[in-house]
């Protein structure tokens, strides 16, 4: 076997679904796991649950680069991508995304009757966003309603139940991700007008879309506050939630379109230290504070 060449695509195929960015809404799943688990959840629970998030969200991720690849071609932003640059093989990303949704299915039928039943309905979710920006702006909404599964599936993993917290914690990731989508989408507005591609930027416009961007974070904030008294917290997860806010505030008032590097900055890195202020503080909260 040629390890070489085995770490080289496991790189490729770690960069194709930006595995980094797994840190938007694992931090959320362990919050709902601790919440729902009243403690840290068994080891199996755990293990399984976070081989179910990878895999859906690596599948997903892949799977929007299978259906976005001649797109990506044609817009300079995305021209250097795996696909366009034929890094990657079509075949070689369509057995990834069957590889991993198997696995996702595998794993939720390791934790409960619920997950095993519900697998099915969140791949056909998770796979339908590929396709939202076809035909309507709020595919960021769509997007942040997918990754929103995350919380709400990490509390079906511990207890099979329903209840109102992880639906709260999933509103909460749909407002954040959709906030910074829209960010991130203002850097394609023409290129999306020109093409036929439907986002809130190219609809509204780049002044009206970063205000619904703020519109959504400070939604996504006051539902973190309201969960301060409906969960009871402490100090600890107020600082938490006041350093998120800023952070918040630092993101938005960066924003330049025209400057790339400055983009990925306000949509993604601030946004991988906002969660895991979040949940640092939270756990901390939970386990040594309250």
């Amino acid at each position: 076997m040629n390890y070489k060449k085995v770490i080289y695509k496991g790189k490729q195929f770690g960069e194709l679904v930006m595995f980094s960015h797994t840190l938007f809404s694992l931090p959320f799943a362990v919050i709902s796991m601790v919440w729902a688990a009243g403690g840290w959840p068994s080891w199996w629970v755990m293990i399984w649950g976070l081989i179910a998030l990878i895999a859906a969200r690596n599948g997903a991720n892949a799977f929007n680069r299978l259906a976005d690849r001649k797109y990506d071609e044609q817009n300079p932003r995305t021209a250097s991508r795996h696909l366009p640059q034929r890094l990657l093989q079509t075949r070689e990303v369509t057995l990834f995304v069957i590889i991993n949704y198997f696995i996702f299915i595998v794993a939720a039928s390791m934790l409960n009757p619920l997950c095993m039943i519900l697998s099915p309905v969140a791949i056909l979710l998770i796979t339908v966003y590929s396709y939202t920006k076809r035909f309507t702006w709020l595919s960021h909404l769509y997007l942040g309603f997918v990754i929103a599964s995350a919380p709400i599936g990490a509390w079906f993993a511990v207890t099979g139940q329903f209840a109102i917290t992880p639906f709260v914690l999933g509103t909460v990731v749909m407002l954040w991700i959709a906030g910074f989508d829209v960010i991130y989408g203002t850097q394609d507005i023409e290129f999306d007008r020109t093409h036929g591609l439907w986002s809130i930027p190219s609809f509204f416009g780049l002044k009206s879309a970063l205000w619904m961007a703020k519109g959504m974070h400070a939604i996504m904030v006051l539902l973190l506050f309201s969960l301060y008294f409906f969960r009871d917290l402490s100090w600890m997860y107020l600082i938490g939630l006041g350093v998120a806010a800023i952070l918040l505030m630092v993101e938005h008032g960066i924003i330049q379109p025209n400057k790339p590097t400055l983009m990925k900055v306000a949509s993604y890195h601030l946004n991988q230290v906002i969660s895991m202020v979040i949940v640092a503080c939270t756990l901390l909260d939970f386990f040594l504070v309250s």
